[in-house]
């Protein structure tokens, strides 16, 4: 139209100038009136062709007018599509890398207002360390400008916090520049929560590892498995397809739980079961560490998108795990045995009060076990004591090993000198003290009496040397005064005897008085060494020994005499031999010397169930207090016992005469002293 409508007002112009003017010049011949007609003719056409350009004109001036108020509604349009777009839009120059326009979205998420991004390059926008990748970017733009590229990058905010962005660019017409509309999609929480994910399941995947846990499903209606590489590394076996069958891999190591294993897959399947919780031995492949692991199987039933039942869950190789418990349940045994067979008192005290107590503490206060659980500890220290033991409780470190709390207190209410080790311990999940007692009275009571028994050797030792010259005095007394002189009789009768050459019957009385003489010294010899050592005791053994004894001792005394010596089985050692007649012999002096006795019975027999020697001396004399008797001849007798490997029991009282009773072994051993 532009060029048709003055081409066609040019052929109408010249048409009608050149017709009109020879019809003119043709009709009229006037000058004037050609001169009038020519200017009508020229206003006509002048009117005619006003007329006919606005007819013309109109409709397209119209549709111009139509054309601007649609592209200004456009671009109202666009603007506000721009605008309310929630998703950030930011058009920048692609020569200059400035930012012409951002939307409210933009300005949201940049921080800036957009008077504060028109102008400003992208650098403003960039993270430093990425700022060789933006400039990478838009060299990769500017070779293929047409090109919509979509990106994942960041952006910097006003605040400099850091989002990350997908950014869809693309190529429009900024007037008459080359500009870039990029799209920005904050997907900062998307990227995190992927991250966070990726970071839970790396610490779930973990978690699995170290729990050693395993995911695994059965399809229950046929069987087929499938199990996570975990499990099939843990079971050592090979990489399995999807169509493999449980049993496959769940080969038990006995016959019995395959059985058990088998029997709860079917209740699953069949409805009767919603989960399982199984310990399982399972056999190890040969790409495992060979044996057999003990398996955790937990797991639920239900139905996936088919509505197939399936079992779904977790196995975990509880094999270390259960022989640490059986390792912990062995050691607990091991300790309970010990607490029940220490001879030593062992209790837990927490906030003074008893909270374990082994059976030798129980025992020891004179409690049973369960009674004593809770006592208070003032029920168990004498009250002036209570302050020792207290601060020994309060500080165990500054008083290390045993400590002496001199009286304890049972339940009865007697007491007992005990010796304390205090540690700090962890009982119940609390803290508590560790008490280690050990009752002294009875070493004390052994010292004291070991001091005695000191005391009594000394004595006997000096006894013992006072009597060795005491018995060598009398027998060279007797030798001197009885054998000497009894000799000297018999010199001088042999002398007188030699001298009767003439008197035979003068030298036979003195030969019959030298044989008399000698007799009678030879029962002096006899009697002395009988005192000695009775040969009986060693050519007739210990029962003939101890009749002539005990006869010979009481031949000539008041007292009346029972023997009840029975033959024993085998003859003692000589030790033993002699130890006993000794002993019998003392018994038998005190009772002539000391007891005032009408009668004494003397008993010798064996003990077949101690396979012991037995010997009783009893008299019905006037008897003394044990625990005061203080003679030399009881403390010989013990000493004699204890040294032969016997023992010794002195049963008297006041009037009620006394009993010696010993038991001896048949063979010598070495005393132990207590």
């Amino acid at each position: 139209m532009l060029w048709k409508i003055p081409v066609l007002y040019l052929l109408a112009g010249v048409t009608w100038i050149v017709f009109s003017d020879r019809a003119v010049q043709a009709l009229l011949h006037d000058p004037a009136l050609i001169t009038q007609v020519q200017t009508f003719k020229g206003a006509a056409y002048v009117a005619a062709t006003a007329v006919l350009l606005y007819v013309l004109l109109r409709p397209l001036a119209q549709r111009l007018l139509g054309s601007q108020a649609q592209l200004q509604a456009s671009e109202a349009q666009y603007r506000q599509m721009f605008e309310s777009n929630p998703s950030p839009l930011l058009l920048y120059d692609l020569d200059s890398l400035r930012i012409i326009d951002t939307n409210a979205a933009a300005t949201r998420l940049l921080g800036w207002s957009r008077g504060e991004l028109q102008g400003k390059t992208l650098d403003l926008l960039a993270v430093p360390e990425d700022m060789a990748g933006l400039h990478e970017h838009v060299a990769a733009i500017r070779q293929e400008p047409g090109k919509v590229m979509v990106s994942l990058g960041r952006l910097r905010t006003s605040s400099g916090a850091i989002r990350d962005v997908e950014m869809h660019a693309s190529l429009v017409r900024y007037g008459e520049r080359s500009a870039r509309l990029v799209i920005a999609m904050d997907r900062t929480a998307e990227l995190e929560a992927q991250r966070a994910r990726e970071n839970a399941l790396g610490r779930l995947q973990e978690a699995h590892r170290i729990a050693r846990l395993c995911g695994w499903e059965i399809d229950l209606s046929n069987g087929r498995c499938n199990f996570s590489q975990q499990f099939q590394q843990l079971l050592g076996g090979p990489r399995l397809d999807a169509r493999a069958h449980y049993r496959d891999v769940l080969v038990t190591a006995d016959a019995d739980s395959q059985a058990r294993l088998d029997r709860v897959l079917s209740e699953a399947a069949a409805g009767d079961l919603r989960e399982i919780d199984l310990l399982v031995p399972l056999r190890a492949g040969d790409g495992g560490d060979g044996g057999e692991r003990l398996v955790r199987l937990r797991a639920q039933v239900g139905r996936d998108a088919d509505l197939h039942l399936r079992l779904r869950g977790t196995a975990q190789d509880v094999t270390e795990e259960e022989q640490a418990r059986r390792l912990l349940r062995e050691r607990e045994q091991q300790f309970r045995e010990l607490m029940r067979i220490l001879p030593d008192a062992v209790m837990i005290l927490s906030g003074e009060r008893v909270f374990f107590c082994n059976p030798a503490c129980a025992a020891q206060f004179g409690y049973d076990s369960e009674a004593l659980m809770g006592t208070a500890l003032t029920d168990m220290v004498a009250a002036e004591d209570l302050a020792h033991v207290r601060r020994l409780l309060a500080q165990p470190d500054q008083e290390p090993g045993m400590q002496a709390a001199p009286r304890m207190q049972r339940r009865d209410g007697s007491r007992f000198s005990a010796a304390l080790a205090v540690s700090p311990a962890r009982y119940g999940g609390q803290d508590a003290m560790l008490v280690v007692m050990r009752d002294v009275s009875e070493p004390e009571r052994i010292r004291d009496a070991l001091a005695t028994s000191n005391q009594e050797l000394q004595a006997v030792a000096r006894r013992l040397f006072t009597l060795q010259e005491e018995e060598r005095r009398a027998i060279s007394r007797d030798l001197h005064d009885d054998i000497g002189q009894s000799i000297t009789a018999i010199k001088m009768s042999a002398h007188a005897a030699l001298e009767e050459d003439s008197d035979a019957a003068q030298r036979l009385a003195d030969l019959a008085e030298i044989i008399g003489i000698a007799d009678a010294t030879l029962d002096k010899l006899r009697n002395l060494s009988t005192l000695l050592r009775p040969p009986q005791l060693d050519a007739l053994g210990l029962e003939a020994a101890l009749r002539g004894h005990a006869g010979m001792r009481l031949r000539n005394s008041a007292i009346g005499l029972e023997l009840d010596i029975d033959a024993l089985p085998r003859r003692p050692a000589p030790e033993i031999e002699q130890a006993c007649f000794r002993i019998a012999q003392e018994a038998l002096t005190n009772v002539l010397r000391h007891a005032a006795a009408q009668r004494v019975h003397l008993r010798l027999r064996h003990d077949a169930p101690a396979e012991e020697l037995e010997l009783s001396v009893h008299d019905d004399g006037r008897g003394f207090e044990p625990q005061a008797a203080r003679g030399l001849g009881l403390v010989m007798m013990r000493e004699r016992a204890q040294t032969a490997g016997g023992r010794l029991a002195i049963e008297s009282s006041p009037g009620g005469g006394t009993r010696i009773l010993l038991h001896l072994p048949y063979t010598a051993q070495t005393a132990e002293l207590a």
